[in-house]
């Protein structure tokens, strides 16, 4: 779980993917990655059972890419620590893991958005247009490259050499897997409202212009 300052949900989000493991037998371990919090994110996540791994400097792709290396499980599934994703229903990602498919992505447009969970223009412009690009150019049929609930194999998304330090980083893991050829298939989840007391992290603009310059660059 990439965490920057979300002291308001991250142990409930590291209590339900407690609750996953229990449920399900598997043997796991929850690892959440304090990117520069000021709010004692990590001290609460450590508290709520997970361990916990610093990474700077700030930035979405720096974050999650120190989780995957510090990762010791052969699956990695990710999310964000803002109980937008539900770590309770994680069973159809590790599903398809074992029986072989190397990128699981969480489709939040298949699913169920709930209201208030993501801006209209977000839904119905911005991610419908970047993945109608990501899926022209690199050959794929996803419906959400940005959805950030996922699960990989760990040592094929190591193999990838991902470089992007942004939010970007979302659609270059899936542009490299697809040109690796992995495979690579979509779940729908439910998306709900974060749970955060200040503004998102996401910088609309900023971040879709820095998504579709790596998908032309790319």
């Amino acid at each position: 779980m990439p965490c920057l300052d979300e002291a308001a949900t991250v142990a409930h989000c590291v209590a339900a993917a407690r609750s996953f493991l229990r449920s399900c037998d598997v043997a796991g371990e929850i690892l959440v990655i304090d990117n520069g919090s000021s709010d004692g994110s990590g001290s609460l996540a450590h508290a709520a059972g997970a361990r916990v791994v610093d990474a700077e400097p700030q930035g979405y792709g720096i974050a999650v890419q120190h989780g995957i290396a510090a990762a010791r499980g052969r699956y990695v599934i990710m999310g964000d620590a803002d109980s937008s994703y539900d770590f309770t229903a994680l069973e159809p990602f590790l599903s398809r893991l074992r029986g072989g498919v190397d990128v699981v992505i969480g489709s939040r447009l298949r699913g169920q958005i709930l209201p208030g969970a993501m801006p209209p223009l977000h839904r119905w412009l911005g991610n419908p247009l970047l993945t109608a690009a990501a899926n022209l150019r690199f050959g794929t049929h996803l419906s959400d490259y940005h959805c950030g609930l996922r699960g990989f194999q760990r040592q094929a998304i190591l193999d990838l050499n991902l470089s992007a330090s942004g939010m970007e980083w979302a659609t270059e893991m899936i542009g490299r897997a697809a040109q690796r050829g992995l495979e690579i298939a979509e779940v729908p989840i439910c998306y709900a409202p974060d749970g955060r007391n200040g503004r998102s992290h996401l910088k609309p603009l900023r971040d879709g212009w820095r998504h579709l310059n790596l998908i032309l660059s790319a």
